[in-house]
């Protein structure tokens, strides 16, 4: 018998991944973590029903969310993770030996224990003297930090149950004010090609745009993920994605990479016309947000 794990994308869309076991399950108030194995993808990590990553495409998501913005910072030292409890984002970081704390903010606890039992070789990191971990509410965390970071990475499940704060106003406010002056931040932006998923790719830029001068979106493509394109944003007081990236001190530091490179970086925020229009609908006040 056969056994498929589906994940819906939409009402009439759904990704299916034939699943050779069930190696875990757990529900708590903060939702239901499972773990399969495959063999197209490895394991996989999906909380509520949604993938969260698996073993063959997370290098993806996690060197875009890492290395974008450590390619921007010239002297990134203190940075703020929120989410990434498996560890993948936080190991990237730790590539850079310029980089002395970074906090790790995961309301999950659930997902950071099955991950230090089924993603050992990722979650290791997290035991870095580097790395300091709390399981706290993202806003409730960040409400009354100032000045503090260099930079920031949002890596949320999504905008539902825990993750609903991250589209509100004093989150993104609160982010601003946390970062040192010349401060980046970068979030997941869900994608733009599903209508609901488009939906929270508006709200959470509007409020971007709101409160940062410097305000861009990038994109990647990550198969297991809804429609396979995905977007990501970055935001700063002060650098340029592009103009500011530092190619050859990037270059010198000679990290492995296995989807992330400077030029791969400079494209990736050459956008679809359709993502453009989208986008900027919202920060001309087209589409009214909530």
């Amino acid at each position: 018998m056969e056994y498929w794990f589906s994940e819906f994308h939409t009402e009439n869309v759904k990704l299916s991944v034939k699943v050779d076991r069930h190696l875990y399950s757990n529900e708590t108030d903060l939702g239901r973590v499972d773990i399969f194995d495959s063999q197209e993808f490895g394991r996989i990590l999906a909380v509520d029903g949604y993938i969260i990553f698996t073993e063959q495409d997370e290098f993806i998501y996690d060197e875009m969310l890492a290395h974008v913005p450590l390619a921007v910072h010239p002297d990134p030292k203190k940075i703020l993770v929120f989410g990434s409890g498996d560890g993948g984002v936080v190991e990237e970081i730790l590539k850079y030996p310029q980089v002395e704390r970074i906090d790790l903010v995961e309301v999950n606890e659930g997902v950071m224990e099955a991950c230090r039992e089924f993603f050992p070789e990722t979650s290791a990191c997290l035991e870095d003297p580097r790395v300091t971990t709390y399981t706290e509410n993202a806003l409730r965390f960040i409400r009354h930090i100032e000045g503090e970071y260099d930079i920031i990475i949002v890596d949320s499940a999504g905008f539902y149950g825990p993750g609903e704060s991250l589209l509100t106003r004093e989150f993104y406010g609160s982010c601003y004010k946390a970062l040192k002056e010349d401060g980046i931040m970068v979030n997941q932006h869900q994608s733009p090609f599903y209508e609901t998923d488009r939906i929270e790719t508006q709200k959470a830029h509007k409020r971007i745009y709101e409160n940062f001068p410097i305000c861009k979106v990038y994109q990647a493509h990550i198969p297991t993920y809804p429609s396979g394109y995905w977007l990501f944003g970055f935001a700063s007081k002060k650098y340029h994605p592009v103009n500011d990236l530092k190619v050859r001190e990037w270059k010198n530091l000679g990290i492995q990479t296995d989807y992330y490179t400077t030029n791969l970086h400079k494209g990736s925020f050459a956008l679809p016309a359709y993502v453009e229009r989208m986008l900027q609908k919202v920060e001309n006040d087209d589409i009214p947000i909530l």
